[in-house]
């Protein structure tokens, strides 16, 4: 591990235990925002629509409700689906559940 990558890890504690379950890469944005195949432009765009969505429609968001705005990730994972197909796979993961 290179001496930059040594103390950047240092520098973010939050990040020294998933050496040994994750393959874990950084890039400081203040030197570079791109070191090989190492980027964040996939974690900004899963989180940009959220961002916006409170920042913008609904303006603010108690920490408790925020689970629910979080069904991005559905909309996310199926992005390359058109909204007929999306609703199916939705519809098809309902199965025999009831509604509360």
């Amino acid at each position: 591990m290179s001496r930059y990558v040594e103390a950047l890890l240092h520098a973010l504690r939050s990040y020294g235990g998933l050496a040994g379950d994750y393959a874990h890469k950084v890039v400081d944005h203040a030197v570079q925002y791109l070191d090989g195949r190492v980027h964040t432009n996939g974690l900004e765009n899963f989180w940009s629509p959220l961002r916006r969505g409170v920042g913008g429609a609904y303006v603010s968001v108690e920490p408790f409700h925020l689970f629910q705005f979080t069904g991005q990730t559905f909309r996310y994972n199926r992005k390359n689906m058109n909204d007929g197909h999306r609703f199916e796979s939705a519809i098809s993961q309902i199965g025999s559940k009831r509604l509360t």
